[in-house]
């Protein structure tokens, strides 16, 4: 069982908003973060927000920061991540991935993750 799934992924405009969604089929605790990171053609990995089920404490990057907004449902144990005024350097596979303990941005910090989902911003 995969054990982070993401959906929401699509083919937008520049400007456009879109939701995306990861649900975890492990249960979820106040020590979880959970995060998006995002890898376009030919580049690393990159974080994007993350956030602590626990407080519901949230991290962004510089890029996304007041574009992006972060959510959590404890009860579901998903997350979303909302984004708006879209660009064309957004465009990457969007991944969610899981951790115990505190934020990082490091990928390789983290336990679990999605297959991605694919966003593309046409210009």
């Amino acid at each position: 069982q995969v054990p982070l799934v993401e959906s929401g992924g699509g083919l937008v405009q520049i400007g456009d908003s879109l939701r995306l969604s990861c649900e975890s089929s492990k249960n979820t605790y106040s020590s979880t973060t959970m995060c998006w990171f995002r890898q376009a053609p030919g580049k690393e990995r990159e974080f994007v927000a993350a956030i602590k089920f626990g407080l519901g404490h949230t991290s962004y990057a510089d890029s996304v920061k007041d574009r992006f907004t972060i959510s959590k449902d404890n009860i579901k144990g998903t997350i979303a991540l909302q984004m708006n005024d879209l660009k064309p350097e957004d465009t990457a596979v969007y991944y969610c991935a899981r951790k115990t303990g505190g934020f990082s941005r490091t990928y390789g910090d983290y336990q679990y993750w999605g297959q991605g989902t694919q966003v593309i911003v046409s210009s």
